[in-house]
């Protein structure tokens, strides 16, 4: 789609009302009108396909044309995305029951589908021999849905627990992931997961960007519900930049724990990779491909995989103080 097709179709679409409100937030962090900010905004859409959220995460009131043109906005994302993964294979992604069957060799934990007709046996399995588990929708994103269920949701017997998995509209039922303890010490509430990006690109395939994904005191540790990023190197698996959240707050150590976020090295880092670009050969036609990995203190499994990923955490400002986005990194492996 041409940058003006892609301007229009987002016109029809915007939240006009939450731009404004926007627009009020940045005079504030940079001091200019919210006329210009509008009209900049405006002009980011038209010429790099950024959207309102886009120019916000990335501040893109301080960055110059060039500096702008290395932003991987939605818009940018989108025809990645198109480009890259054939939509006739996102399935074996986007259902989480097809994704633990076919990755099952790295995903070595207790789960069930809750369906019409469930194993009724393996849920009294789960129960017996679980002190807790996380159910999750069948499809969706951004940590949407997900409850975490303890012995008294249970303790009425597995009807009356079925009957309560369907009322949350849960669609797979697992065993909660164990992580290594030095990943608790960033944050216990959650399962704190690093997002590790595969690329196989006509230049070369492997890895384009990882990004530790921090909980704030949720179970979820997603962004989108409260927590906060830091960039991965490539590497060394240390990170190397500040937490950074979607608000735009940044953090050098972990507000709840004390723990440095600058400096900690992900445990079973070589492991990790070595996974996901195993992984990423299973389904040839996604070629790019975003997963979520826990690290427990036997090494590294899959959460899921992401065949629509994010664009949002590889564009946070604080994760690129130049001002030189990552777009050159995806640049090594296609052409943009």
């Amino acid at each position: 789609m041409s940058r003006l097709g892609y301007f229009c179709k987002r016109v029809v679409r915007m939240d006009w009302k939450r731009m404004w409100e926007t627009t009020a937030l940045l005079k504030e962090r940079s001091g200019k009108s919210r006329i210009w900010l509008l009209c900049d905004m405006l002009r980011c859409a038209l010429k790099y396909n950024a959207g309102y959220v886009d120019y916000k995460i990335a501040q893109m009131y301080n960055l110059s044309d060039a500096q702008r043109r290395t932003v991987i906005t939605r818009g940018i994302s989108n025809n990645i995305v198109r480009r890259m993964n054939d939509k006739a294979y996102w399935h074996f992604f986007d259902d989480k029951t097809q994704f633990n069957t076919l990755f099952a060799q790295y995903i070595p934990r207790k789960w069930m589908l809750i369906d019409d007709a469930p194993d009724m046996d393996k849920l009294r399995d789960m129960m017996d021999t679980l002190p807790q588990m996380i159910g999750k929708p069948l499809e969706g994103s951004s940590g949407q849905g997900i409850q975490k269920y303890l012995p008294e949701d249970w303790q009425q017997g597995p009807e009356a627990f079925l009957k309560k998995l369907r009322a949350d509209g849960i669609g797979i039922l697992e065993e909660i992931v164990v992580q290594h303890e030095k990943m608790a010490s960033l944050c216990p509430t959650s399962c704190n997961t690093i997002r590790i990006a595969t690329l196989l690109g006509d230049k070369q395939q492997g890895i384009v960007y990882a990004f530790m994904r921090i909980g704030n005191g949720k179970v979820m540790d997603n962004v989108d519900c409260g927590g906060m990023a830091a960039r991965v190197d490539l590497e060394s698996g240390i990170l190397k930049t500040v937490g950074a959240d979607k608000a735009g707050n940044t953090f050098d150590t972990h507000p709840m724990t004390g723990t440095p976020i600058v400096g900690f090295q992900v445990p079973y880092w070589e492991e990790a990779k070595k996974m996901c670009l195993e992984a990423a050969q299973k389904v040839p036609q996604m070629r790019f491909v975003a997963w979520d990995v826990a690290i427990t203190p036997n090494g590294p499994t899959f959460i899921e995989g992401n065949s629509f990923p994010s664009h949002a955490i590889p564009q946070f400002a604080a994760h690129y103080p130049d001002g030189i986005g990552i777009l050159p990194e995806f640049e090594k492996f296609i052409d943009l």
